[in-house]
């Protein structure tokens, strides 16, 4: 597991006021942070094409996200 170290990235807000820390430096390069609800857009289901895999996220009743392939 790579080790976190902090960014010098500054954070954001999300549409709730929250602060949304936008990148975290990895020791193995940089991951970006997307909003969940611009992946979304207002649906519970969103089908993924990963290297000819079809995998299907969703939001369940609790509001967490969950990946099924």
């Amino acid at each position: 597991m790579p080790e976190l170290n902090p960014s010098s990235e500054p954070s954001h807000q999300n549409a709730a006021g929250e602060s949304l820390e936008t990148r975290t430096n990895f020791t193995s390069g940089t991951t970006s942070a997307v909003d969940s609800s611009s992946l979304m857009k207002g649906q519970k289901e969103l089908l993924i094409n990963h290297l000819g895999e079809i995998y299907r996220l969703r939001i369940t009743r609790n509001g967490k996200l969950i990946l099924h392939k």
